[in-house]
C-alpha cells in the first residue's frame, strides 16, 4: 500500500511540473511541539502543490512534498541512545481563501504516508496562514498534525513558497 501511494505522490509531482501554472515549490523549517519535541529536534521539508483557481478568492489543489523530523540524541547513566528521524510524504486536498491581495487562509487534508521503519503515517491535517511578499513569492505559518494509533505528532512550521 505504502508504494502505491510513493507512486501516486511521484505522479503528483511529475504532473505538477509538467502543467507550470499554479504549481507552487517551498521549503519549510519545522519544530516539533507536544509529544514530538520529546524525541524529535527539528524538521526540514519540500513543499510541493498545483492549485485551480476556482474564483478571485479561493484556489483548490492537491499537495504533497517529503519531510524529515530529526531525532535526538539522548545520554542517560553513560548510554547514548539516538532516535531514528521520522519521514513522511503527504498526500492532500488542498484550499486556499485570499482574504485580502496579499493574505490567505487555508487548510491541506489527507494522509502522510510513512517513510522510515515503524512510521505507518496517518490522517494529515495543516491549517496555514500566508503573505505573499512579492508576485511569486509568500511566507507561510503553518501547523501539521499527523494521527494514527490514538496520538498526534505536530511541528510549527515557517516556511516560503515560490510560484513557478
Amino acid at each position: 500500500m505504502k508504494k502505491l501511494f510513493l507512486v501516486a505522490a511521484f505522479a503528483l509531482i511529475g504532473f505538477s511540473v509538467q502543467a507550470q501554472e499554479g504549481f507552487k515549490l517551498g521549503v519549510t523549517v519545522q519544530l516539533p511541539v507536544g509529544d514530538a519535541s520529546d524525541f524529535s529536534s527539528f524538521g526540514l521539508g519540500l513543499d510541493a502543490a498545483y492549485m485551480f483557481e476556482v474564483s478571485d478568492q479561493f484556489d483548490l489543489g492537491i499537495a504533497t512534498g517529503f519531510n524529515n523530523i530529526f531525532g535526538k540524541t539522548f545520554e542517560e547513566q553513560g548510554f547514548e541512545f539516538e532516535v531514528e528521524d521520522a519521514q513522511y510524504i503527504p498526500l492532500a486536498a488542498a484550499a486556499r481563501f485570499k482574504a485580502t491581495e496579499d493574505f490567505s487562509v487555508g487548510a491541506d487534508l489527507g494522509y502522510a504516508i510513512g517513510i522510515n521503519e515503524g512510521n505507518d503515517g496517518g490522517f494529515y491535517y495543516k491549517p496555514t496562514v500566508g503573505y505573499m511578499v512579492s508576485e511569486a513569492t509568500q511566507l507561510n505559518l503553518s501547523y501539521v498534525g499527523i494521527s494514527a494509533d490514538g496520538g498526534t505528532f505536530s511541528t510549527i512550521n515557517l516556511g516560503v513558497l515560490f510560484s513557478l
